[in-house]
């Protein structure tokens, strides 16, 4: 009997190495294959082209899983192009391409969503390409048989925008299910404000960092202030403006942030998920988003274990008898039948 084979598609860094906790519960018995992040047509076309690069299409996000998925000997298959899959696991339904669409897909939450602005309300009542209004829309293109969600907070929150609850399962997100390990660590400073920056001009995206970076001097009040800018920015210019500004701050490129966090005394943030490590550490914390709303959605602490749980419902996913999804001719000729 052939071996099912599932098909994992990821991103960022930090959704490759969660695809690659879950997938290691498969490995054993099925074939697994793994592709950075596409889409088609117009997508397809820029994204060939470098126009995207500032995107998990391609350019450094691209680059930084590809090199992961190699370093860790994984089987790469760009677009899912080698084989008929089982199984597909998404990270982002903002794009969801053609040819995995008749396949059973299980959604797994990355972390935090981007606000509900102006244009996600466009988006959303007229239609529009969700990934116009970037992760704001996650959830919304119900091309998915389950969505594993990171606590009942976001069960609910994501219920609100419009995502048909039989679909959610609270499983607990991997990377952010067990931050009390990272309460023991080698990063050689301690009791700190560590300001954790965003790639927002790099999206094209609007910020004003100079007047954020004086912020950011003004709540740290004399105190040892640590910038960890984002993995997607543009570091010379980024560490020029900290230093122009804040010139006896520490800025680091690379790192493990979670480890930083663990150290801190106060963690500043905009939108960014590592925003719920500092809350479940007990951290002082300042964000954008309402604080009481973040604490009633932050992933549960499982000890490490939601990437097994997600692959157990891909199990029950795919050995399930009744078919989830059916193709749009299965259902003309089903409504035929019946109608005869």
């Amino acid at each position: 009997m052939d071996r099912k084979k599932i098909l994992f598609i990821v991103g960022s860094l930090n959704q490759t190495t969660m695809m690659h906790k879950i997938s290691k519960y498969y490995e054993k018995d099925f074939d697994c294959c793994f592709s950075t992040y596409y889409g088609d047509g117009i997508i397809r076309y820029a994204a060939e082209r470098g126009v995207l690069d500032f995107s998990i299409l391609g350019g450094e996000f691209r680059r930084r899983s590809e090199d992961y998925l190699n370093a860790h000997d994984l089987e790469i298959d760009y677009r899912g192009a080698n084989y008929n899959y089982d199984l597909v696991f998404l990270c982002s339904d903002l794009i969801v391409p053609k040819n995995i669409r008749n396949t059973k897909i299980i959604l797994v939450q990355e972390g935090m969503t981007d606000p509900e602005n102006f244009i996600y309300y466009l988006v959303k009542y007229l239609k529009l390409p969700r990934w116009i209004a970037s992760t704001s829309t996650t959830g919304l293109s119900n091309r998915f048989d389950k969505f594993c969600v990171a606590s009942e907070g976001y069960k609910e929150f994501f219920i609100k925008k419009g995502v048909k609850p039989q679909k959610l399962v609270v499983t607990g997100i991997p990377n952010f299910d067990n931050v009390a390990i990272h309460l023991n660590n080698e990063f050689p400073h301690k009791n700190f404000v560590l300001v954790a920056t965003s790639d927002s001009r790099e999206t094209f995206k609007y910020e004003n960092r100079k007047a954020f970076i004086r912020k950011c001097l003004k709540t740290a009040n004399g105190r040892q202030i640590i910038f960890k800018l984002h993995p997607n920015e543009n570091f010379e210019r980024a560490t020029k403006e900290i230093k122009d500004i804040a010139p006896e701050a520490l800025v680091y490129t690379d790192g493990n942030i979670d480890d930083m966090i663990a150290n801190c005394e106060t963690l500043i943030t905009k939108y960014s998920s590592v925003v719920y490590v500092g809350i479940t550490l007990g951290k002082e914390v300042y964000s954008y988003f309402d604080l009481e709303k973040l604490k009633a959605k932050a992933p549960i602490q499982n000890g490490g274990t939601s990437a097994e749980t997600i692959a157990k419902v891909g199990y029950d996913l795919l050995f399930q008898t009744k078919t989830v999804r059916q193709t749009r001719s299965q259902r003309y000729k089903l409504q035929e039948a019946l109608n005869a």
